[in-house]
Parts: C-alpha cells; sequence; structure tokens
C-alpha cells in the first residue's frame, strides 16, 4: 500500500483524486489547503492528517520521513500557478508527484522539472486523462490508418458555465489560471495534438476573460475552436431544455462522442502511474506552448477558419 499526501484538498478535483487513491487501494495520509471546506476527507480518509498551513503540512511530511514512514506521492491539485511549486516541494521531500493540469503556465518551466527530476531522483507524473479515454484512442486509431496526405476538418465547441464567482476567484486572474484558453483548453489541446500530430497552426481570433476561439492546424487536421463559460453561448435549444454545458466535438462532420467515463479517467490514470506508465512532463508540451501561444498572440481578424460561435 502506497502513502499518499494531497495538496488542494478542498478544489473541485480533489475528490476525484481522493477516489482514485482509493480505488487503486492506497491510503492518503496528509492533505493540505489553504480553506478547511474538507469534509470530504470523512468519506475516504477520516485518519488522514490535514493542514491549512504549507509550513506545518512541510514539518509533518519531514517528520514522517523521519521516522520511516516517508510520502510515496504527492497528488497536486492547487491552484494553475502553484503547480511549478508544489511538483518541485514534492521531489525534494522524496515523493514522486502525481500533478492536475495545467502541469505549468508557460513552456519554459518544463526544462526546469526535468532538470529537477535528474537531480532528485524522483519523477512527475500528470494527468491527461483523455489520452486514456478509449474513444479517443479509437479515434486515434482511425486518424493513423488514413491516408498520410489527408487533413480533417474538425470543430471543438465546449461552453461550461460558471458564475459570478468564477471571475472573482483565482481562476479569473490570467497570471494566475493562464486564463480562459489555459484552465478549461488545455486538456482539448493535449487531446488534439495526441490524435492527430503535431502543431503546424495556431491563430487566435477572440480572447476575453469568458470566452476564447481560435484556428490551430495539425499535421492530420484544421480545427476551429471555441471555449466559454458564458451561458449565453448554450445555444438556445439546449437553453431552453435547462441545460448549462455545451460540448461538440465533430470531425468532418461526424460527432466524436466522449462524455461518458469522463469522471473515471483519474482512477484510470492512478493505475497507469502506479504500474510505472504515467504521462511524463515532456508529454505536456506542446499543449502548453499551445495555450502559452494563445495567451499572447494578437487577435487575428475572422475568415473562413473562424468558429461560428467565435462573436464577442
Amino acid at each position: 500500500m502506497k502513502r499518499f499526501a494531497l495538496i488542494g484538498a478542498a478544489g473541485y478535483i480533489a475528490p476525484r483524486h481522493m477516489k482514485a487513491v482509493k480505488d487503486t487501494g492506497n491510503d492518503l495520509v496528509a492533505a493540505m489547503d489553504v480553506n478547511d471546506s474538507v469534509g470530504i476527507l470523512d468519506s475516504n480518509f477520516p485518519d488522514a492528517q490535514f493542514f491549512t498551513q504549507f509550513e506545518q503540512f512541510d514539518a509533518h511530511v519531514d517528520a514522517e520521513r523521519r521516522a520511516g514512514r516517508p510520502l510515496d506521492y504527492i497528488a497536486i491539485a492547487s491552484p494553475n500557478y502553484l503547480h511549478d511549486a508544489h511538483m518541485r516541494y514534492a521531489l525534494r521531500a522524496g515523493a514522486d508527484a502525481i500533478c492536475e493540469k495545467p502541469l505549468v503556465l508557460n513552456p519554459e518551466d518544463i526544462d526546469g522539472l526535468k532538470a529537477l527530476e535528474r537531480d532528485t531522483g524522483r519523477r512527475i507524473n500528470t494527468i491527461l486523462q483523455l489520452r486514456l479515454h478509449p474513444a479517443i484512442i479509437a479515434l486515434r486509431d482511425r486518424v493513423a490508418a488514413m491516408p498520410k496526405d489527408r487533413k480533417v476538418d474538425v470543430d471543438l465547441t465546449y461552453i461550461t458555465s460558471r458564475g459570478n464567482w468564477y471571475l472573482k476567484s483565482w481562476k479569473g486572474f490570467t497570471e494566475k489560471s493562464g486564463g480562459i484558453a489555459t484552465n478549461i483548453g488545455v486538456h482539448f489541446y493535449d487531446m488534439l495534438h495526441f490524435v492527430y500530430g503535431a502543431l503546424q497552426e495556431n491563430i487566435v481570433h477572440l480572447n476575453t476573460p469568458t470566452k476564447a476561439a481560435g484556428y490551430l492546424e495539425y499535421e492530420r487536421a484544421r480545427v476551429r475552436w471555441f471555449l466559454s463559460i458564458d451561458v449565453n453561448d448554450v445555444p438556445e435549444t439546449e437553453r431552453a431544455k435547462g441545460k448549462r454545458t455545451f460540448r461538440a466535438v465533430t470531425a468532418d462532420g461526424e460527432n466524436i462522442e466522449f462524455s461518458e467515463g469522463f469522471t473515471e479517467l483519474h482512477t484510470r490514470i492512478y493505475e497507469e502511474v502506479l504500474a510505472g506508465r504515467g504521462f511524463g512532463v515532456e508529454e505536456n508540451r506542446v499543449a502548453i506552448e499551445t495555450v502559452a501561444t494563445i495567451r499572447n498572440a494578437s487577435i487575428a481578424a475572422k475568415s473562413g477558419l473562424t468558429h461560428p460561435f467565435a462573436v464577442v
């Protein structure tokens, strides 16, 4: 049984990490978050030590290590801008890391993490869960079987409504979240790279705090994409049904459905990590370069390459 700690235990995604630790038969022995709304620990690991101050968490981890009870893994589900520091802490504490996406906000940070892996002999594992989704794997296989000179036309639309709180939290500050394309889109960009190959072009048509859109061209695909947290972008027919989320990915007009099984993929990631097959730091590079470019790019004029939802 492996010993885990979790940084960011009060966050939205933390329950999936707790479930993954439990489902793989391991133990969460310590958790840390500056917020104390962590009652979910009682349903999963009621004996876990909990800390709201990082210094106390660090002291506990060190004391356990000196007592012959070191951590095997530290899972990181903290705000995006803290991922780099928390991964560095995990490796220096003698544990492997399992870090939520986005791994880091800037591509240059990837090289520093790889150097630290070499220095410490520890490993960073990342949550690229769509790479394990059966529908995405099947799509990748179909693309691989296509003629090498063929490119698919893809439209990616993802609207996940958020309330007034979103822009007032750390997620609403670009320097902390990386902006909307980073915070809610990075796993889609990784999926596109995983399925369609190397990125060749990255054009941005819209980039605001609540929505973004652009065009990406890969070896095997031309992609128009649109992301939003504004409920008004949900198609009216869907809003009439009371829906506040809309997700659609089409390839040459065919719908790609991968909504089912999405929440179970953290457990699959943990299974792969424990088997020594986790996704490493380098596998995140293309997606991180993609979102960094989107964040800093000049806005291009709308054209036939613009997603039809991309209106201000």
